[in-house]
């Protein structure tokens, strides 16, 4: 069974559509497949929809990835088979994902400031109708030519935390991500907690900490954590009882990773979805659940 437990579509930063994201999922043999969006669950209707038309598609898991915040540190939270209508998560949602567009705004003016042309009009027309973010700002600069890929975009001299062109957005504390979570009935993963190369990351005490108010699990198997990396969360993980999965956190043609290059064990999987109590699995139209 193959399981891939992150991805994105246009209703965020990915450039696959929610139906494209699924069918694709579905040619890469995935038996379940998570839309984890940004701050989003947009993309959920026409990703659940797409799953009529495929007589072996996989079974969908409804998410988000939530942007938060602790220490000055950014982490992102992953959120799977909460309700996506309950009230205090949803304002917390629609917060964080309504500060966008001024901090994009303003990260153009920085980039301005720095010699660099680019326009609100080209960030806006690379995002679409998905949350705009700084994948669409990395985007434009590889369309200006100032950087070789996304991935170069995110460094101290553009756009990673605290660079030239940084600018802050409102992002929620994590301890209050997973009472949100939990009081949606959803279950939450710590995304690429080691990510290194994407600047500071939280210590491990920290992490202890977030378990003992709730999370249940650690992304362990993603692309940008080393294999020293995925050893030493995994035995974090197992000292302290947190779930551990795998993903591919894929964005479409933004990265360089494919759908279902990480996986997680079946039997978490399973532990996830008898935790949720906000949502449940949608099968394919096969019938197939899992």
């Amino acid at each position: 069974m193959r399981i891939d437990l992150h991805t994105h579509s246009t209703a965020s930063d990915g450039t696959d559509t929610p139906a494209e994201l699924v069918r694709g999922a579905a040619a890469a043999g995935l038996d379940v497949v998570a839309l984890t969006d940004h701050d989003s669950t947009r993309g959920h209707a026409e990703a659940i929809a797409a799953l009529d038309g495929l007589p072996d598609g996989p079974t969908l898991v409804t998410g988000a990835e939530l942007s938060c915040r602790l220490d000055g540190v950014g982490l992102h939270m992953l959120a799977y088979l909460f309700d996506p209508e309950e009230p205090a998560l949803l304002a917390e949602r629609e917060l964080v994902r309504d500060d966008r567009v001024p901090r994009a705004k303003g990260m153009i003016a920085k980039l301005n400031e720095l010699g660099v042309p680019v326009t609100w009009d080209q960030v806006a027309r690379i995002a679409g109708d998905g949350s705009v973010g700084r994948p669409h700002i990395a985007s434009a600069l590889v369309e200006l030519g100032v950087v070789p890929t996304v991935s170069d975009a995110f460094t101290p001299e553009w756009l990673a935390d605290g660079a030239r062109a940084y600018v802050a957005k409102h992002e929620t504390d994590p301890f209050e991500a997973i009472r949100l979570v939990k009081a949606a009935g959803g279950v939450t993963v710590f995304a690429h907690p080691g990510a290194a190369k994407r600047g500071r990351t939280v210590p491990e005490s920290a992490i202890a900490e977030l378990t003992a108010a709730g999370l249940d699990g650690i992304e362990v198997d993603h692309m940008d954590h080393d294999a020293a990396t995925r050893d030493r969360l995994r035995g974090l993980a197992a000292d302290i009882g947190l779930l551990t999965t795998g993903s591919s956190d894929y964005h479409g043609s933004r990265k360089t990773c494919v759908l279902g290059e990480y996986t997680t064990d079946p039997e978490i999987y399973g532990e996830i979805t008898r935790r949720a109590t906000g949502a449940f699995p949608v099968p394919g139209a096969g019938g197939r659940s899992v």
